[in-house]
């Protein structure tokens, strides 16, 4: 079964970046976890200058447990304005790909 990737990134105001972890873990993630055919994400960060830049990757089991999220154009990312608030910058549109592989070693 082939699992779906989306990817969206933004870049925080400067001291928000807390605020917006906040969001996503109390917020965000919970409201995905009722949709079925979310599987889990994940939130990457690097520094740019005084702000941090969120790339934030969510799986799915499938194109149309996306669509319960986002809507028909599932290319739209999904911001809410709590959201919009904490951010300098942000991508309009997601990326998504299909998972090929998962490797992960074998436990001694």
């Amino acid at each position: 079964m082939t699992h779906i990737a989306r990817q969206w990134h933004g870049i925080t105001k400067p001291g928000r970046a807390a605020d917006y972890v906040k969001h996503l873990e109390s917020e965000t993630f919970p409201g995905l976890a009722r949709i079925p055919g979310f599987i889990g994400a994940s939130i990457l960060k690097r520094h740019v200058g005084e702000s941090i830049e969120f790339q934030v990757v969510t799986e799915w089991e499938s194109l149309d447990s996306i669509h319960a999220f986002a809507g028909p154009d599932i290319s739209v990312a999904v911001v809410p304005d709590v959201a919009r608030a904490l951010l300098s910058s942000f991508d309009a549109h997601v990326r998504h790909y299909e998972i090929e592989r998962r490797f992960e070693p074998q436990k001694r």
